[in-house]
């Protein structure tokens, strides 16, 4: 029977009276929750100071209470971590497979090998070694060592390949080295190959280090070396008659490169005055290191002692062409270019410049060849190549958006659960290691349900850097995200900013991490150092100014845009040196001016600073993707990078 009438004010009171029980039992419920997360996160800090410190006791003790917690993981490899000497190889094993779903997995697994190897139980090791996906330099010199004890010829090949580094090797290297040596798998030419590596990557400790393996009257002399390191100029200048023995030419030729690094023309008028006293490949191989730096100093001679030079890497092949194109010789470029390795080659800018060159001496069939294919890539060449075509960066193509499922699946990744714990504890360097890990294999709609996903928790910088990652179906939205936009705009608006290139710098300085710091001291959205912020705050005329104010939100935009806004000004408005200045400094930005005006677009690729030519590129093309997310008119990145006036114009003695 079908009744309408309505319930007694009894039974509705009791009802009202219930769901306001459930309602209250589910807030303290859901409190309760909360307060036991943060209970268990305090116990997990506990754990993981524990291990740093040592105190296995202690972590024993606070173990079990994690067993449920998100980063257990992390508690399991840090109690076997201090027992891999004494730990048996079925209890590592099973950690390495409780962990397989992690970077803790490898991570173990490199320890436990370098535990194996030292203890020489090569059994054990062979069959651990198998599967590892990022294997140690030391348990590469293991695995060396174990073929070396087996009788491998291979392994003795392959020590030679880990030997010629500039760098210092780990002592488990040392015992593979010798046994190479006394085999003439590595031969005097290697030793003083490796000498000469470690002396132009300034390594002198490790040069010195290598004297042992050198007979005792060819070994370099350590007070020679530390003179040519601390002051080339006064040992050039002590040298007399030409230098005999290797480890004395050797010496010479590092005091040379280390005074090219500040003074090229210098370094080759001392080296002019005493080639004939080296051999053919010597004097080859200093004039190819004066061609680098001179090439790096924007020193017109440049070219010239390139083409004195015997081989070159590509890393001076590079500065060759970027000389050239500095001079518009196009033909030494497209020479430079040519002489790259395939991979070198294939480098976007390599493509681009050669593309340009082929323009300019009237090949265009082969140019446009090369700029189609390049056209269709997200980055500054790509841009630039497709506005040599004659096309403009339009309205993007319609973006992939993850479905909740595909964002639910993301979420429940076990490492993307770990990385978002570890965000939340404030460790973002070990939630960058899981999030990395559980995205390597992501396809580019995981990519975007895991970019997504990281928007929703405002962690802008993995949304942005996984965004970035896909390859085929893209979101430019989660790309070029505009997190405190509000602010920003207001900001730029009262410095006559454009806000396009505002949020295009700050993506690159901090991906909007509001509280990022630099290993050099720069502090927050716009990353300023101590000093900078201090003295803008005075402009300002902040009252109780404390750097602990520098990751506030407004102040940091308010001291990072009035800056931006004064380099911007001593740079002749010029938003490309101003974006070089902001990074590497405005004195820098105006020392690598040309004594002619010049194309932007070189400007930017002849930056001598890696990071800082770089940023500059990116800057200048975010600014092109934030500004057709805004809406505003569409302005190419060729118009937008202008030309450069003359070292001569402009306001000079800026901060």
């Amino acid at each position: 029977m079908n009744c309408s009438c309505a319930d007694s004010p009894a039974v509705t009171g009791s009802r009202q009276l219930r769901a306001r029980v459930i309602a209250w039992l589910l807030v303290m419920l859901a409190g309760l929750s909360a307060a036991a997360g943060a209970q268990d996160d305090d116990v997990f800090r506990d754990a993981r100071e524990a291990f740093r410190t040592g105190n296995r006791a202690k972590l024993d003790q606070v173990a079990p209470r994690l067993a449920y917690h998100v980063l257990y993981p992390y508690v399991v490899y840090w109690r076997i971590r201090p027992r891999l000497d004494e730990a048996s190889p079925a209890e590592v094993r099973d950690a390495i497979a409780y962990l397989a779903d992690g970077p803790l997995s490898d991570r173990l697994r490199n320890d436990w090998l370098k535990s194996l190897g030292r203890r020489g139980l090569w059994e054990d090791f062979l069959t651990d070694h198998v599967g590892i996906r990022s294997e140690d330099i030391e348990v590469t010199c293991y695995a060396l060592q174990r073929g070396i004890a087996q009788g491998e010829a291979q392994a003795l090949r392959d020590s030679r390949t880990r030997w010629l580094t500039g760098r210092a090797l780990p002592d488990a290297c040392t015992s593979v080295f010798e046994t190479a040596i006394a085999a003439g798998a590595i031969d005097s030419a290697d030793i003083w190959a490796r000498v000469r590596h470690a002396l132009q990557q300034g390594q002198v400790s490790v040069a010195k280090q290598l004297n042992k393996y050198l007979p005792v009257k060819d070994r370099l002399d350590p007070k020679s070396l530390d003179l040519a390191m601390s002051n080339p100029r006064a040992f050039l200048e002590r040298r007399g008659a030409a230098p005999q023995t290797r480890a004395s030419r050797e010496t010479v030729l590092f005091a040379v490169q280390r005074l090219a690094r500040s003074n090229p023309q210098e370094a080759a008028m001392r080296w002019g005055a005493i080639a004939q006293g080296f051999t053919a490949e010597e004097r080859e191989h200093a004039w190819g290191r004066l061609g680098y730096f001179g090439a790096m100093h924007h020193d017109p001679e440049a070219l010239t002692w390139f083409a004195r030079a015997g081989r070159l890497s590509d890393a001076q092949l590079e500065w060759r062409a970027r000389a050239a194109l500095r001079a518009r010789q196009w033909s030494e470029l497209i020479g430079a270019v040519d002489a790259m390795s395939e991979d070198g080659r294939a480098e976007p800018e390599w493509r681009y410049w050669k593309a340009r060159a082929l323009k300019v001496q009237g090949d265009r069939v082969q140019a446009n060849a090369i700029l189609a294919p390049l056209s269709t890539e997200h980055h500054f060449y790509g841009l630039l190549a497709a506005e040599e075509l004659g096309e403009t960066i339009g309205a993007p193509a319609e973006s992939y958006r993850p479905s909740e499922s595909e964002i639910q699946a993301a979420a429940a990744v076990p490492a993307l659960r770990r990385a978002m714990a570890l965000y939340r504890l404030g460790l973002r360097f070990e939630g960058n290691r899981e999030w990395l890990w559980a995205i390597r294999e992501f396809d580019d709609r995981q990519l975007l349900a895991a970019a997504e996903l990281a928007r929703r928790n405002e962690l802008w910088d993995r949304a942005i850097n996984t965004a970035e990652r896909t390859r085929a179906v893209h979101d430019f939205d989660l790309r070029y995200l505009a997190p405190y936009r509000e602010r920003f705009r207001a900001y730029a608006s009262e410095h006559g900013l454009d806000e396009a290139w505002v949020f295009g710098l700050v993506r690159q300085e901090s991906r909007f991490i509001a509280d990022a710091r630099s290993h050099a001291g720069a502090a927050g959205l716009m990353q300023l150092m101590p000093a900078t912020a201090r003295w803008v705050a005075g402009k300002l005329g902040l009252q109780g100014f404390r750097q602990t104010l520098v990751t506030d939100l407004d102040i940091n935009i308010s001291l990072g845009t009035y800056y931006l806004k004064y380099v911007l000004e001593t740079l002749d408005n010029q938003p490309v040196l101003a974006s070089a200045g902001y990074n590497a400094g405005p004195g820098r930005a105006r020392a690598w001016r040309p004594l002619e005006e010049m194309e932007g677009a070189i400007y930017s690729e002849t930056i001598p600073f890696n990071e800082t030519r770089d940023y500059v590129k990116k800057v200048m093309t975010n600014a092109v993707y934030y500004a057709r997310a805004f809406g505003e008119g569409v302005v190419s990145l060729k118009d937008r990078l202008g030309s450069i006036p003359p070292r001569t114009q402009g306001r000079e003695g800026a901060r």
